[in-house]
């Protein structure tokens, strides 16, 4: 699977859970989940168990501590793919 297709399938679950008053153009590999696109905890959570159920991986509790902007989620699933 390529990065650019590994980005939209992120970029699709990361879209369920934007606050009304951010726009999926808004999502970027550099956009921070908290801070730049206002995705609360719980929603963050969410995230994670979509993105084990999408590419078929398991996360640990270190790798969403580590799952701060969207270009860390891919460098997370691209190594747990690898």
């Amino acid at each position: 699977m390529d990065e650019h297709t590994k980005y939209d399938k992120l970029k699709n679950i990361i879209k369920t859970y934007l606050p009304e008053d951010v726009s999926v153009n808004d999502i970027e590999m550099n956009s921070h989940f908290i801070n730049g696109l206002n995705i609360n905890s719980a929603n963050l959570v969410d995230i994670v168990l979509d993105v084990e159920d999408e590419f078929d991986i398991m996360l640990e509790n270190e790798d969403m501590d580590k799952m701060q902007t969207v270009e860390d989620a891919i460098q997370i699933i691209n190594t747990k793919l690898a």
